[in-house]
């Protein structure tokens, strides 16, 4: 029995999805090659963005002639720090290759068809991989950031514990760091990491090395001066926002490696609007947020925010819960939007906003 192209792109998706967050300004794409029905080479984009993923697919000893290539991506074809990856496809006589999206970028946008011609194909993508690329278009078509945020609410639907900084179980939060090594910069506020002495980074064996850069909001400069951040700030690249000019405190977190960005006000769209055009031009391009609901209700109110997850943990705080605001995107949580992912009887669901 002949598998089907919805197995072999999936399984390119399965590589893609293992880099994302961690490929720089390059989109993380996945690369199977298929001979006689069996896979004979697979490739990831690199860490860092090169070599991308065909390269590293076909860069093995062998013979790839009359093969099948399945790309979760359109191929390149323009000169840049690497050659087309086309010309390498046509080089190593690959037979037919299928590809799922469209490259937005507009020196490859739909331009492997005309140096391909025949040899390859677009295929449907599925349902699962929908919105695979959507932080990749959004940064190429609109010139901004993809914004999604995380938080934890116990089964009465308390996001904070009075008498402990965690709501979930343990594998929920490995699960939490699992989500953070998908992006490449975190953006708490200085009450959330001051109130949990938080690092922010990924605790998980295998990605423990892949630590999000993590932009601090702080206006007041309120950030506490004896904090675990500070242990690991010269192994990451940590920012500060804030409005104030207090240079005392300034020059402490410079000494502390922070890197300071001013700003002379935060509190409207256009503010926000103009701190994430600064974070895409330093080249952030997938952020995740992580406070608590008062912050988190003011991205979503200014529309700023494109994807919820909602970790949902099965015990009940009742008196020792205790929530600072309203949240009314609670409502919008259903079963639809459950992630299929054993959490020991937590949920996690993913909630789309804009």
């Amino acid at each position: 029995m002949r598998t089907s192209h919805n197995f072999f792109s999936n399984l390119a998706f399965n590589l893609a999805e293992s880099h994302i967050g961690k490929t720089n300004l390059n989109p993380s794409v996945g690369c199977v090659i298929v001979k006689n029905n069996s896979v004979i080479s697979t490739g990831v984009t690199s860490i860092n963005g090169r070599p991308h993923a065909e390269f590293n697919a076909l860069k093995k000893n062998i013979n790839f002639k009359n093969s099948k290539m399945y790309l979760t991506l359109e191929p390149c074809t323009h000169y840049g720090k690497t050659p087309p990856c086309t010309d390498l496809i046509k080089r190593k006589k690959i037979k037919i290759v299928y590809y799922c999206y469209d490259d937005p970028d507009l020196r490859t946008y739909k331009k492997a068809k005309k140096i391909l011609k025949e040899k390859i194909k677009k295929i449907n993508i599925s349902h699962k991989y929908l919105n695979f690329y959507e932080g990749y278009y959004l940064n190429k078509y609109k010139n901004i950031p993809l914004v999604d945020a995380k938080i934890a609410f116990s089964k009465d639907n308390f996001s904070i514990n009075r008498k402990s900084k965690w709501i979930t179980n343990l594998r929920s939060q490995k699960i939490a760091h699992l989500i953070r090594s998908k992006y490449d910069c975190i953006i708490s506020t200085s009450k959330s990491i001051n109130k949990d002495n938080s690092l922010l980074n990924c605790r998980v064996n295998g990605l423990d090395n892949n630590k999000p850069d993590l932009i601090i909001i702080d206006r007041n400069l309120k950030l506490k001066k004896k904090l675990k951040l500070f242990l690991i700030s010269k192994k990451r690249k940590t920012y500060l926002v804030t409005t104030s000019k207090n240079k005392k405190k300034i020059e402490f977190l410079k000494e502390k490696n922070l890197k300071i960005i001013h700003l002379s006000s935060l509190q409207n769209k256009k503010d926000f609007d103009h701190l994430f055009k600064i974070l895409f031009q330093i080249g952030k391009r997938r952020i995740l947020i992580e406070t608590g609901l008062i912050f988190l209700n003011k991205i979503i109110n200014l529309k700023l925010l494109n994807n919820l997850y909602i970790f949902k943990s099965n015990n009940k705080l009742k008196k020792d819960g205790f929530n600072n605001t309203e949240f009314s995107q609670y409502k919008k949580v259903s079963n639809k939007n459950v992630l299929n992912v054993n959490l020991n009887n937590d949920k996690l669901f993913k909630i789309k906003i804009k």
